[in-house]
């Protein structure tokens, strides 16, 4: 069997700058490559060569530069465009990208193409390899958002509908009910032996209580809430200090916000007028800015010690189809606090190995957040339960298991 990864166009694999979509097709495609040929296609970078062979896996990078400067020419008729047909989802978009793959994917001869986020994709590679069994994998919410009509035509040429939780694949099945055979959940995942808790588990500094943020510096991950959440906690555990980390790219206000129907994520559009890193730091009075460190994007393989600093992972996010963040602060025995929102609801089990409050709610989230600081017990047993539920059904390889499972069962779907 031989498998064709298709990245987001402006993605890197392995990835230069994080990004949980890289992660799960560099982590997948190392393990299946034991099995089969894998071949990942995904956006060149001046750091990787733009053909080469890494564990088993065979990167075909390819350069997006000419569509770049198209879609800048093309976003000057943004009035052609609508919120449920953006220009993100047309045909337009990277169609250079795409083409370019789905020639090299029939010369390559591939039997199953993967293909992650763009439906717009499908088409194209069913154009160029019409035997082809190709799988699209939503690690959002763009199926049941966007404009009905559209995404039909796209969805009836695909083999395999695959959602990164359950919240995204059930929504899919309700939307599209004649498609819901076709709808399977693989959940993200986390290398459980890289994210362990250190062997001497004790922390540096008992008296400092250490909290961490992972990801996306951007409106919908809630982190405005967070801040809010902090300075209610510094009065009552002035020996509290927080780390956000995650580089500060903010989601295209197209991506989700615009497309949203939940009043509380459409309302965070009104952080998009200025840069919302500017206005988080502006948030912070000179004694609580102190105690907050923005560390900025730090790279995958050495994100396991920030964990492991850590007392409490918070993630305040408005909008999360399944949060990687979770799952590696699980792994690593930290509990996390979390809201109520999207697939978070399945990764955590709740009051067992973190705590969910309702997003946008800075006392409940600070009250969760105290509750864990104040009681170590707490901490431990809810870390040691995270740690064994992330092994169990979040290892990558028990993922990539999954997954080969599904290529090779894929014509029951049909």
């Amino acid at each position: 069997m031989k498998i064709a990864f298709v990245s987001q166009p402006w993605n890197q694999c392995p990835p230069v700058k994080g990004g949980s979509i890289s992660i799960w097709i560099t982590e997948v495609a190392r393990r299946l490559s034991k099995a089969c040929d894998v071949v990942v296609y995904a956006n060149s970078s001046k750091l990787q060569k733009k053909k080469e062979l890494e564990g088993g896996v065979y990167y075909r990078r390819i350069s997006t530069s000419f569509e770049n400067r198209f879609l800048r020419y093309l976003k000057r008729f943004s009035q052609f465009y609508t919120v449920k047909r953006p220009l993100f989802a047309s045909r337009a978009y990277y169609l250079g990208y795409i083409i370019k793959v789905a020639r090299d994917i029939r010369k390559q001869k591939c039997d199953i193409v993967h293909v992650h986020n763009f439906s717009q994709f499908i088409p194209v590679i069913r154009a160029y390899n019409p035997g082809v069994k190709i799988i699209l994998h939503m690690h959002c919410d763009w199926l049941v958002e966007l404009d009905r009509s559209m995404i039909k035509q796209r969805l009836d040429l695909a083999d395999l509908i695959v959602g990164c939780s359950e919240y995204i694949t059930e929504k899919i099945r309700r939307h599209f009910p004649e498609y819901a055979h076709r709808c399977q959940t693989i959940y993200n995942g986390v290398d459980i032996e890289h994210f362990a808790p250190e062997k001497d588990s004790g922390k540096k500094n008992n008296d400092a209580k250490h909290l961490l943020f992972v990801g996306r510096i951007t409106p919908e991950k809630g982190l405005h809430t967070l801040l809010e959440a902090f300075q209610i906690l510094v009065t009552q555990c002035p020996q509290v200090r927080m780390e956000i980390v995650g580089p500060h790219d903010q989601t295209p206000r197209s991506f989700i916000v615009d497309l949203h129907n939940n009043n509380k994520v459409a309302n965070l559009k009104w952080f998009y007028d200025k840069n919302y890193l500017s206005q988080l730091k502006a948030m912070l009075c000179s004694d609580t800015a102190s105690k907050v460190t923005f560390s900025g994007h730090i790279q995958q393989a050495y994100l396991h010690n920030n964990y492991r600093n850590a007392d409490v992972l918070v993630n305040p996010s408005f909008s999360e189809s399944f949060g990687m963040s979770l799952v590696e602060a699980m792994a690593t025995e930290v509990p996390v606090v979390a809201t109520r929102v999207g697939g978070m609801t399945e990764v955590i089990e709740e009051d067992k190995t973190g705590i969910l409050v309702e997003p946008g709610d800075a006392p409940a989230l600070a009250a969760a957040i105290l509750r864990l600081l104040a009681n170590e017990e707490v901490r431990k047993s809810m870390g040691s339960a995270a740690r064994k539920r992330a092994v169990e059904l979040f290892s990558w390889d028990r993922i990539s298991e999954k997954l080969l499972c599904q290529y090779k069962n894929i014509d029951k779907h049909a």
